[in-house]
Parts: structure tokens; sequence; C-alpha cells
């Protein structure tokens, strides 16, 4: 597992993202403190977030993740007057 500073991660982005392609672990450090670890996408566990899980099945081409903008809230509309399922109910009969 490599460790690699932030600085250095972010002028050789490419080249770390290369090597944990392959299967490579790597730990960044902030003044040689672990911070975070980038691994894999096949190697994202059970105790995974639900955005990496997702992340991992659209790497394996199993789903593709949403490219739009999200859904926007649906207003609940209020309606008077007897429920449809006690109209439904009294066809019925």
């Amino acid at each position: 597992m490599a460790s690699v500073g932030i600085k250095e991660l972010k002028n050789r982005l490419t080249y770390y993202l290369r090597r944990t392609k392959q299967g490579e672990d790597l730990i960044v450090t902030e003044r040689g403190k672990p911070i975070a670890l980038i691994q894999p996408i096949d190697s994202v566990g059970e105790t995974a977030t639900i955005e990496a899980k997702l992340a991992k099945l659209a790497a394996q081409g199993r789903l593709a993740l949403p490219a739009g903008k999200p859904l926007k809230r649906v207003r609940l509309v209020k309606v008077s007057g007897t429920a449809v399922s006690q109209i439904i109910l009294e066809n019925r009969r």
C-alpha cells in the first residue's frame, strides 16, 4: 500500500490513478498524517456507502448512473369528497 502527500497526488494524479486502477490501494496524507484512502472500485466492500456501491456496479457495466438532474419534489394535491377506494367498493356491490 503506497502513501502519497496531497501536493504530490495533485501534481501526478494520472500516475496514481493508474496505479490504483491496477489494484493498488493508496493512502493520502496531509503533513504526514493519513486522511484518505483511494482504492480500486472493485475492492468496495459491504461497509461501503450506497454511492460507492453504485459506482462499483456502474464500473462493472451492470447499471448506468443518471446523467441528468434529480427530479424535483412533487407537490401533494388535496382532494375533497368521497375516497376513491370507497367508490370502488360501492360499485362492486
